[in-house]
């Protein structure tokens, strides 16, 4: 028995009226599959693996409504409805005491979060997609980017239909980017901020493109190339840890961000750039991924956390939670 249910050429009446209501009617995980010009290609997109980001989604009911035809047959699925629908809506990442989605696609699949995976993962094989694209939003403010695992022409060509950034990482997390399921090409699209209005345009015209341009995977004629950033590092907390976001430190923290710490998303932090203040353990809060020390590229004088070298960084959180329990940023050094 599949967990999903199945919309096929959804009328407007099974759409709904919003986004909210759309989930709302159907209230569990949903496969849509829609018929293109082409019926015996297709192109995939995944939404929603987290409940609080829903640029997405929104593209989708947005070009759904429309009754706009796409290029080839496509399949749409939308995980985490039960998330998103938590109150208050888009504002649950997972429901609580739950696994994070996009960390369950690989064994062992374990629990209801690694079985809605492993089911994912099915339906990639049973649809034989030329392209899979599955759509986020980060939870700090920032602009839109792209990250894969692979450089091909292909890869290339799908992230140029959504954005000029690329973020290209060896990390394995067991996100659904690194399935080898599917012999097609992967990317996953950050849309910017979940709270950004900017973000939802950014989803929607990268959608269309997707959707609806006969081919997706050949280069675009643009003035303009890919800024591809290479090998980041994940910045992740070391638990217990008292986080907090302030203009000054505060006494009982282990470490104080600035409140502003979102604003350096891809801006190239220096030497001189305060980020924020540490307590009495000092740096050792933090864990940093791949041969990088910590002490390599941060330092503390008079209590106050500053790069040792320049970098450049990106998916800052304010989200205490996510920043807790899974990431507090990733970092690319020139």
């Amino acid at each position: 028995m599949s967990l999903f249910i199945e919309l096929i050429n959804p009328t407007s009446e099974q759409l709904g009226s919003s986004p909210e209501e759309f989930l709302r009617t159907h209230d569990a995980p949903l496969s849509i599959q829609i018929t293109g010009k082409d019926p015996y290609r297709n192109r995939t997109l995944i939404t929603l693996l987290h409940g609080n980001e829903p640029s997405g989604l929104r593209a989708v009911h947005r070009w759904l409504k429309m009754g706009r035809t796409p290029a080839v047959s496509l399949t749409i699925l939308v995980p985490s409805v039960k998330a998103a629908l938590q109150a208050p809506v888009f504002s649950h990442r997972m429901l609580p005491g739950f696994r994070d989605l996009n960390r369950c696609f690989k064994p062992p699949y374990r629990d209801s979060q690694g079985a809605l995976a492993k089911e994912i993962l099915r339906k990639l094989v049973q649809s034989m997609p030329e392209a899979i694209v599955d759509m986020h939003n980060t939870t700090g403010s920032g602009p839109g980017f792209a990250v894969c695992l692979h450089t091909s022409n292909e890869h290339l060509s799908l992230v140029e239909r959504f954005c000029q950034r690329l973020v290209i990482t060896e990390l394995r997390l067991g996100a659904l980017m690194e399935t080898e399921y599917s012999a097609a090409p992967v990317v996953t699209i950050e849309c910017g901020g979940r709270l950004d209005t900017e973000a939802d345009e950014f989803a929607w015209d990268g959608l269309c493109r997707y959707f609806e341009e006969p081919d997706v995977l050949t280069p675009m004629k643009s003035d303009w190339q890919l800024e591809l950033l290479r090998h980041p590092a994940r910045l992740r907390l070391r638990p217990p840890c008292h986080l907090a976001y302030a203009n000054h430190p505060q006494t009982d923290a282990d470490l104080t961000l600035r409140q502003d710490i979102e604003h350096f998303n891809f801006g190239i932090v220096t030497p001189d750039t305060h980020l924020g203040w540490v307590g009495k353990n000092g740096l050792s809060v933090f864990t940093l991924s791949g041969n990088q020390r910590v002490e390599d590229v941060l330092v503390v004088r008079e209590g106050a956390i500053y790069p040792s070298r320049p970098f450049k960084l990106f998916m800052i959180t304010t989200n205490p939670e996510i920043a807790l329990n899974d990431c507090l940023c990733y970092l690319v050094i020139d």
